[in-house]
């Protein structure tokens, strides 16, 4: 054991009580993000006087791992003062909260090191499991309790910050979107005497009110079979940008994947992303992986929309890069900016959904992608909406490398645990 090192099974012990009162009703399940959310499984007639009881500071683990990559699902309950969670878990316990603190523990199990140490200790055929005695001879730093406070607090601060920048954006993308449907969909565009000068210039008092609900021309539109303002036009996606597909060079040549410099994005890397921008993904290829695949190499600010399986995610690139075939790449061009594109899909979804089919898996092809309508407003509303997005995207961009840096200090501290010391008596 390493010095300072302390035996886990020493702190903890399991917990087995069922829900045999049915006196509690919130069912929540372990990701393998660690975090406990709520069940998606049908309990429609399950008996559940047989699932076991989570108390808040209690600690739930699935021992299965080979179905998890390189995760073990475990998780703290810190949200709920109690809760249920399947028969499959374990739940257990610190012994003494004076000795041992449970989101330093929590922190512990978080580190990556634990995942590969997890994993290594697993044994089975059929499958492998992290059962509860190699959890118990789990050895770990277990300094004072002060001190596990202190590496807490610390780690809470940056968790903290993360949320609220992440909340931050969530505003902001909803104030993008709800001006995007204000000028777009309902088409209450501010009037101004440089884009709609005959309104303006018979009534001036118009000027700053909203087009349509001050009267403003409409014309109908047959393809579309709704009015839209005067002077606006409607063409296809695939008449106005241009759409890149990609592809996958072979996994079994080391050629194609051995130090790349290409970005690589798979729908991992957005689905499992830190917002709307991105600079970095999991795996990378190499020019020769993209000459030998379908793969394509995509200007920096472009859209990126997942259209297999996980479908309508989205991401702008902030560098070059390429995709697999699970994406439908928009390019941006001198009049609509990727910001605009961002907002249109998002208030497009529904439509662009319905496109999906498929037996094995729903995909978008990228030509009915590229057959939607698409209504393009004249250039100064465009250009005004723009410049009033813009700071909006900008701040989402600066917030999300903020949150990058924030990732990586995380990390740090968690690293660090294993440098902590315990007080020891000198004789």
């Amino acid at each position: 054991m390493p010095l300072n090192y302390k035996r886990l099974g020493d702190y903890i012990q399991p917990i087995n009580q069922r829900n045999v009162n049915l006196e509690v009703q919130t069912l929540l399940g372990v990701s393998i993000k660690k975090v406990l959310m709520p069940s998606i499984a049908n309990t429609v007639g399950t008996d559940m006087s047989r699932y076991k009881i989570i108390k808040k500071n209690q600690f739930a683990y699935g021992p299965v791992t080979s179905r998890n990559g390189d995760k073990i699902s475990i998780a703290l309950l810190e949200e709920h003062d109690k809760a249920l969670v399947s028969q499959a878990y374990t739940v257990f316990e610190i012994i003494d909260d004076e000795a041992l603190n449970a989101e330093y523990l929590m922190m512990w199990f978080r580190r990556p090191e634990f995942d590969r140490y997890a994993r290594f200790k697993s044994h089975g055929s059929a499958r492998e499991t992290f059962d509860w005695d190699e959890l118990e001879d789990t050895e770990l730093p277990i300094p004072c309790l002060e001190k596990q406070r202190e590496i807490v607090a610390e780690y809470n601060t940056i968790v903290n910050r993360i949320k609220l920048n992440e909340t931050l954006n969530k505003k902001l993308e909803d104030t993008a979107q709800a001006l995007y449907k204000h000028w777009f969909v309902d088409f209450n565009f501010p009037i101004t005497k440089e884009s709609c000068p005959e309104l303006v210039s018979g009534s001036p008092e118009l000027e700053g009110k909203p087009y349509k609900s001050s009267g403003g021309e409409m014309v109908y539109n047959e393809e579309l079979d709704k009015e839209i303002p005067e002077g606006w036009e409607v063409n296809k996606v695939g008449e106005l940008f241009e759409t890149l597909g990609g592809g996958t060079p072979s996994t079994t040549v080391k050629e194609y994947w051995e130090n790349g410099d290409i970005l690589w994005y798979s729908p991992t890397d957005v689905t499992g992303g830190n917002g709307i921008f991105s600079k970095t993904t999991t795996k990378k290829i190499t020019e020769l992986g993209l000459n030998k695949s379908s793969a394509k190499l995509i200007p920096a600010n472009s859209l990126l929309m997942t259209s297999r399986a996980t479908v309508g995610k989205l991401l702008i690139n902030e560098t070059i890069a390429s995709t697999n075939q699970g994406f439908i790449s928009i390019i941006p061009n001198d009049k609509f900016s990727s910001y605009y594109l961002y907002d249109w899909i998002k208030t497009q979804m529904e439509e662009i959904l319905s496109l999906a089919s498929g037996s094995t898996f729903l995909e978008i092809s990228k030509s009915d992608f590229r057959n939607l309508s698409f209504t393009e407003p004249t250039d100064l509303i465009l250009s005004n909406y723009q410049k009033r997005i813009e700071p909006l995207f900008d701040s989402i961009k600066n917030n999300i490398s903020q949150i990058n840096l924030l990732l990586e200090l995380k990390d740090l501290v968690l690293a660090k645990m294993t440098k902590v010391e315990t007080r020891t008596s000198v004789v």
